[in-house]
C-alpha cells in the first residue's frame, strides 16, 4: 500500500512539473513573438524616416505602425489633404510648418526611435479618417507609446496656429522630447529691408535740394495710420501665432473668415478689420473737415452725410464681427 502512495505521489509531481512547464512555454515563446513584432516595427520605422523625416502612411500601415500593440514609440500624426482638387490651403501652409519640425527633429543630435513623424492624407486614408469621426483637417494628434490618446494628444489648432515652434511645445508637454527648430535660412526679408533702404536713399539724394516733403504732416499721418491699422487689426498676433487664412468646411464646402472664438482669429478676418477700422477712421476725417473747413455751406453738409454714413454703417459691421466672437455682448 505505502509504495502505491509513493508511486502516486511521484506520477502526481511529475505531471505537476509537466503542467507548469507546458504553462511557461506558450507564455516565453508569446514574449519573444512579441519582442520581435516590436523590433520589426521599430526597424521599418526608422527605415522610412532616413528617407524622409515625415513618414506618408495609408489606412494599413497606419493600423500596424501606429494603432496595433505592441509599441514602444510615441507617434505624431498630421491628418490633412493635400491633393489640388481638395484645395486646402491651409493644410499646405500647415504642411510646410510640419516638414520644419520633423526635419529640426531628423537631423538633430538627439534624434532616436522613440518619437516619429507621420502624415495621413484622405486621399490615402480616408478608412483612417471614418475610423477616428474626423471631419476637419488638417489635425495634429499624438499617439502615446502606452496607451489610448487622451483629449490633450489632439493638438488645439483653431487657438494656438501650427507654427513649428508651437507644434514643438506641445509635444514637449506629450512626450517629453525637447525639440529645438531650425529653420532654412530665407533671406527676403533681408533683401526687401535693403531694397527699401536704397529706394530711400536714392529718393533722398534727388531730392536732396528739396527736402520740404520730410516735414509734410499729411504724409507722417498716413504713415502713422498704417501702422497704427496694422497692429489694431491683428497682424503681429498672425506674425506670433501663424493661424490659417481661413477655414473651409470640408462637409459643406464653405468657407469661413471670421473665426468663432474670442481666443483665434484668421488672417483674412484681421484684414476684413483693418479696412473696416480704415473706413471709419476715413468718415471721422470727413466730419472733422466738414466741421472746420471754410468752404462752401453745401459741400460741407454732403462731406457731412458721408463721413456720418461711414462711420455708423462700418462701425456697426465691426460691432456685429465683435458680438459674433464675443457671446452674449448685449449691445448692437
Amino acid at each position: 500500500m505505502a509504495c502505491i502512495w509513493a508511486k502516486s505521489m511521484v506520477n502526481l509531481r511529475f505531471l505537476s512539473v509537466f503542467f507548469l512547464f507546458l504553462l511557461c512555454l506558450p507564455t516565453g515563446g508569446g514574449q519573444k513573438k512579441k519582442e520581435n513584432l516590436l523590433s520589426e516595427k521599430v526597424d521599418q520605422m526608422m527605415e522610412w524616416s532616413s528617407r524622409r523625416s515625415v513618414i506618408r502612411m495609408n489606412g494599413d500601415k497606419f493600423r500596424r505602425y501606429v494603432k496595433a500593440p505592441p509599441r514602444n514609440y510615441s507617434v505624431i500624426v498630421m491628418f490633412t489633404a493635400l491633393q489640388p482638387q481638395r484645395q486646402c490651403s491651409v493644410c499646405r501652409q500647415a504642411n510646410e510648418e510640419y516638414q520644419v519640425l520633423a526635419n529640426s527633429w531628423r537631423y538633430s543630435s538627439a534624434f532616436s526611435n522613440k518619437l516619429f513623424f507621420t502624415v495621413v492624407d484622405y486621399d490615402e486614408g480616408a478608412d483612417v479618417f471614418q475610423q477616428l469621426n474626423m471631419n476637419s483637417a488638417p489635425t495634429f494628434m499624438h499617439f502615446p507609446a502606452k496607451g489610448k490618446p487622451k483629449r490633450a494628444d489632439t493638438f488645439d489648432l483653431q487657438r494656438i496656429g501650427f507654427a513649428s515652434e508651437q507644434l514643438a511645445k506641445w509635444i514637449a508637454d506629450r512626450t517629453d522630447v525637447q525639440i529645438r527648430v531650425f529653420r532654412p535660412p530665407n533671406y527676403s526679408g533681408t533683401i526687401a529691408l535693403a531694397l527699401l533702404v536704397s529706394l530711400v536713399g536714392g529718393l533722398l539724394y534727388l531730392r536732396r535740394n528739396n527736402l520740404e516733403f520730410i516735414y509734410n504732416k499729411t504724409g507722417w499721418a498716413m504713415a502713422a495710420l498704417c501702422v497704427v491699422f496694422a497692429m489694431t487689426s491683428g497682424q503681429m498676433w498672425n506674425h506670433i501665432r501663424g493661424p490659417p487664412y481661413a477655414h473651409k468646411n470640408p462637409q459643406n464646402g464653405q468657407v469661413s473668415y471670421i473665426h468663432g472664438s474670442s481666443q483665434a482669429q484668421f488672417v483674412a478676418e484681421s484684414h476684413i478689420i483693418l479696412l473696416l477700422n480704415a473706413a471709419i477712421t476715413m468718415g471721422m476725417v470727413l466730419l472733422n473737415e466738414a466741421a472746420t473747413s471754410k468752404g462752401d455751406v453745401g459741400k460741407r453738409r454732403i462731406i457731412c452725410l458721408v463721413g456720418l454714413g461711414l462711420v455708423v454703417f462700418f462701425f456697426s459691421f465691426l460691432l456685429s464681427i465683435f458680438r459674433s466672437k464675443y457671446h452674449g455682448y448685449p449691445y448692437r
